[in-house]
């Protein structure tokens, strides 16, 4: 990793590129050990994370879709090969649409994913980058978003976040999951072209972008040689 000083936040944004952020991810295998970096079913990230979600959403359970009569319809952004969507998400939404431009883990989403497409689970498939998405007005109920934003400069990050609001039903929740440099500073990944973002600099954008930081847990059970990783819960001002 290359570390940049957050005085200057441009000088992180301009070394991502989408190109070589495609060209590594296509370059992995299509496997929950691919997707994570290493850290697959032979570590304790998969399950410690999906233990993790699902207690963070728990605690909030009063504070989204309280409607019965209203189908709780979520998005799982950066989904990757659906390992979110297949051990967690499919449980706390009636329906969960997924978003992910790498092509092969499209592919082998459609496999980890058959059983619960079957079961009318699974909604509408987007094999487009997140910076892409054109949201149905008030569509969702739950946008999840973990481990994919750090692919977009904190411009982009900020009109994803603008679109969300179009997205989000009125008792909705966006929730995103990422991990967070140990300073105040970003910090470049030259691996897969995308960078990691503080803790502080997440919240001014959240504020920015007039979302309102209504919870945030630290993901607990992974290897201490990670990053911490942050859950935030949000809502629209």
């Amino acid at each position: 990793m290359t570390e940049h000083n957050e005085d200057d936040p441009k000088q992180v944004d301009s070394l991502i590129n989408y190109d070589d952020a495609l060209k590594y991810w296509n370059s992995v295998p299509a496997s929950v050990d691919g997707v994570l970096g290493g850290y697959g079913e032979t570590t304790s990230v998969p399950k410690a994370d999906v233990v993790g979600s699902m207690t963070f959403l728990r605690k909030l359970k009063s504070r989204f879709s309280n409607d019965p009569d209203k189908i709780k319809y979520g998005i799982d952004f950066g989904a990757g090969i659906g390992r979110v969507t297949r051990d967690f998400l499919h449980k706390v939404c009636d329906k969960v649409d997924l978003l992910e431009p790498v092509k092969p883990f499209v592919d082998q989403m459609r496999v980890e994913l058959q059983t619960l497409m079957k079961q009318g689970k699974i909604g509408d498939i987007y094999e487009i980058p997140m910076q892409d998405w054109k949201p149905e007005e008030s569509r969702y109920s739950l946008i999840w978003c973990q481990w994919c934003c750090g692919h977009l400069p904190d411009p982009a990050f900020l009109e994803w976040l603008e679109k969300c609001k179009t997205a989000i039903q009125k008792d909705g929740l966006l929730v995103i999951k990422e991990n967070n440099t140990t300073t105040d500073e970003d910090m470049f990944d030259d691996t897969d072209s995308s960078k990691t973002r503080s803790d502080a600099n997440f919240r001014r954008l959240f504020a920015e972008a007039g979302w309102k930081l209504i919870s945030v847990d630290r993901q607990k059970g992974v290897p201490r040689e990670l990053y911490p990783i942050r859950m935030y819960a949000l809502k629209p001002e």
